[in-house]
Order: structure tokens, then sequence, then C-alpha cells
């Protein structure tokens, strides 16, 4: 019993130690020195123990920098950079949840842009450059999977590992598959650290469409899809990250934002379950109010389907209604506001004109989901500034002809908590201003989870100094939960 009243009072002291608090305490044996065994060994051999049972699981948070904007008269994209090979090369590619796989330019490559508007260097990769790269042959178990998602294709003349990708732009890619070491940043236990991992990704060869014009060009795409040949499928088989991932993306005119592989914690976040066997990440939009008043749509308009259903999409600029649901939308929209506001039409688009703000004079949208979360929208998340120059606003959501999808792209996205929980299957979300700091949980396999102040935690000071004061408070947490369960076990 003494011994164990000593380690409770040695703990209340490490506690103020580490709290960095100027009050002083005495410590004063309870018992001689040699009546038993020595106090710093009992210490020494605790903490070892608590560092086996923090070290049980590698699990970490992976963090990725964001770069650009939503706005489409800017960027009208998010990107990130990836670090591939030995020694690695930098990479700036588009965040894109609409697709599984990551690919970049190659230095074979046909149609590939050979400069960006957006003042980054474009950079081609090699192959051959690259001491720890491989080519995946049609044999190997990571194609197999890739074919059965139909993210990859093989054929009797090529024993290479192939893809051919089309997107909803038009544009489109294909090439072939590599092995090779993607580096990165992960954050464990309050520790910043450079990890890497060998990855498997596209290296293309051909490039068309919009992906060749060189005013928004970038190296390829980040696919953050579910499939077993996107990156965040790999690195969670592997046990380095979790198999969640999460992004708050900027809508200001400086854009980037927060991208991890890791839980980002809010007391304000609503999930809604995805829906199963799908492609995308499908939820079930049940009904929209303007207002508070729901429209009067036929909820059959957003149930999933082979050509109909609600997708989250980073890699969508804007925002589609299923055909049945835009024109009781748009006119919802423009029987809410004053009269003092005039409505104009442009490019085929329901713009307005009008000097106040329109925060002040536009309704409030909610996007109402399966399992009661809603998704509220403000009006600078449905209305897109058309110039600077003239205070007109368009309806951002667009209408395709003959289209029954909903896809809620950037414009929808920005300024909020995105939570992709694969794990649970749901999505999460919270209206959040992403300049702000975040806490961000890596769950292990063990149930425990580690919060990181993250911020825009990439290559920054405020992100050693945050971690910094996180790992004194958490060893202050920490020190004082032993002492709690210790002297309220034996006292």
């Amino acid at each position: 019993m003494a011994r164990v009243f000593l380690i409770c009072v040695v703990t209340v002291l490490m506690v103020v130690v580490v709290s960095g608090s100027p009050a002083t305490m005495t410590l004063e044996r309870a018992f001689p020195s040699n009546d038993g065994v020595e106090l710093s060994h009992l210490r020494a051999r605790d903490m070892l123990r608590h560092r086996r049972m923090l070290q049980s699981s590698n699990v970490s948070v992976v963090d990725f920098s964001v770069q650009g904007t939503f706005n489409p008269y800017e960027v009208g994209l998010y990107f990130t950079k990836v670090l591939l090979g030995t020694p690695p090369v930098e990479f700036y590619v588009q965040i894109d949840t609409g697709s599984d796989v990551l690919w970049v330019s190659c230095n074979s490559c046909n149609g590939c842009p050979q400069t960006s508007g957006l003042k980054i260097q474009l950079n081609f990769f090699d192959p051959r450059s690259s001491s720890t790269s491989s080519v995946i042959s049609c044999s190997d178990q990571k194609c197999y999977s890739g074919v059965q998602s139909s993210d990859a294709s093989c054929s009797s003349e090529n024993s290479q590992c192939s893809y051919n990708f089309q997107y909803g732009d038009g544009s489109g890619t294909s090439g072939y598959y590599v092995s090779d070491y993607m580096h990165f940043n992960t954050l464990f236990h309050g520790s910043v650290s450079t990890n890497s991992s060998a990855v498997v990704f596209g290296c293309s060869n051909q490039q068309t469409g919009d992906l060749t014009k060189p005013d928004r060009a970038v190296d390829g795409i980040f696919g953050f899809g579910q499939q077993d040949m996107s990156v965040i499928s790999q690195l969670s088989s592997k046990g380095i990250a979790p198999r969640v991932f999460s992004h708050c993306l900027k809508g200001n005119n400086s854009g980037g934002g927060i991208l991890v592989l890791g839980e980002i914690v809010d007391p304000n976040i609503v999930y809604t379950p995805l829906v199963p066997s799908q492609p995308h990440y499908n939820i079930n939009l049940q009904s929209i109010s303007v207002n508070g008043k729901a429209l009067q749509i036929d909820s059959s308009v957003f149930a999933t389907s082979n050509n109909r259903g609600t997708i989250i999409d980073s890699g969508t600029t804007l925002a589609y209604l299923a055909e049945e649901a835009y024109d009781p939308f748009v006119n919802a929209i423009t029987a809410a506001i004053p009269q003092s506001v005039s409505t104009v039409a442009s490019q085929g688009n329901q713009c307005y004109l009008t000097t106040s703000s329109v925060n002040d004079v536009f309704p409030q949208v909610n996007l109402n989901f399966d399992g009661g979360a809603s998704m509220v929208l403000g009006p600078r998340d449905y209305l897109i500034l058309q110039s600077s120059t003239a205070p007109i606003w368009c309806i951002g959501f667009q209408k395709i002809q003959g289209q029954g999808v909903t896809i809620l792209g950037d414009l929808v996205l920005k300024d909020k908590i995105f939570v992709y929980d694969l794990v649970g299957q749901r999505i999460g979300w919270a209206n959040y201003d992403c300049s702000l700091p975040v806490n961000v949980s890596a769950t292990t396999g063990t149930g425990r989870s580690e919060s990181v102040n993250g911020g825009d935690l990439s290559g920054s000071t405020s992100l050693h100094n945050g971690l910094h004061k996180l790992t004194k408070m958490g060893l202050l947490a920490f020190f004082l939960h032993i002492t709690l369960i210790c002297c309220s076990v034996f006292l």
C-alpha cells in the first residue's frame, strides 16, 4: 500500500512539472529507500509498459497539403502534392473523390501539358530514373483486383497491367501501372515524421480533352475512391493509415484547406449511410427544403439506380441536380428573394443582380438525407459570382438534359468538414471555417485514438508549435489519468 501511495504522489508531481505550472511540491518518502524496490525502477518499468501500449499500432494520420479553389473563374479545382520514387519527385495532382486511382504524367506521355497556368512546375515520372520502381504485370494480384473494379485491364498482347479512364467532362487518360514509393508526413502520438510506403499508381502515356489544356494543368489525379487500387485502401491494408479520410476545403479567394487520411473530429458533424455496393460515394438524398419548406419533388427522383442517385465528388467544380428537381429548385429560390433583386439570364443560367449582401436576401437551402442528416447550404453554397465588375450572382447548380444524377461538387463541399468513414460506411459533414484548426483522430486496432490540433498541417511552423503544446497537454492528461486510477483504486 505504501508503494502505491508513493507512485500516486510522484505522478502528481510529474503532472505539475509537465504542465509548466509555477507551483512547487515537495516529495517526501513514506518509507526508507532500502525498503523494497527503488522508485526509479518502478517508474522506468511503468514508462516502458506505457510506451509498449502506445506503440502497439503504427496506424497514424497522413497529412497532405491543399492548394486551389472552387471558383471556376480562377482555378476551379483543389489539388495536393505527392512525392513519388527514389529519389522523390514532386507531383501536383487533383483531389478527386469520384475516382479510385492515383496517376501522374509519365515521360513517354502523348498530349500531356508541358506548363501550367496554376504557377506550379509540372513534372514527368520516369520509371527508369527511380531505383525503386517496378512495372505491374497482369499476373500481379493488385492488377487482378483492379480488373475486378474496372480500374485495370489486361490483354494477351501485352503483359503490362493497363488502364483507360474517361471522365464526365469528356477528357481521358490511358497508361500502365507501376509500383514505387510514396513519401508523406505522418502524425503519431503528437510527433511528426516522414514516412514512405510502396504503392501502385498509374503512369499516364496519353491524355485527351481538358487534361491537355495548360491553363489549369496539373500532373495527374489523386483518386480517393473505395476500391482496392486507391491509395487509401493500399495504405490502410498495410496498417499505415486508418480507412477513413477527411477534407476541409477553403471557400475564400486564397483557397487551400486540409486533407488527411484520418477522421476530423467535430461535435457538429452529422452522418448519413453510404449506399452499399456503389462505385462512387453515393448517399440517399430524400428531399430539398428552401427557407424550411420542402419542395414538391417525388423522392424517387433521388433514388439510387444505374443512372440515378446522389454522389459526393470533389473532382466536380460545380453541382448538378437531377433534371426533375432543377426547375422546382430554381423557382423556389427566385420566389424567396425580395422584388428589389432583379432576375437576369446569362448563358442559359438563372442569375440575379443585387448590390446587397447575398446572405441577407437569398434563402437557406437544406439537403435532407437518410438518417436525418441535413446539409445546410448558405447562398454562397449554391450561387456563383459571375463577375467581379458587376454584382451578378448565378445559380451554381446545373442541369444536364436527360440526366437523373445529382452530383455535389466543390461549390457545395467547400467551407465544410467532410469525413469519409469507409469502415463504418458513412459520410459526415459540418459547416466549418476551414482556415481554423481541426482535431484529427486515427483510430487504432485496439480501439484507441489520438487527437491532433491540425489546422493547415503541412510544412507550417504553427504545426510544430501546436504539436508541442498538444504533446505537453497530452502528457498532462495521461499522467493525471494514471494518478486518478491509481489513487481511486488503492487509497
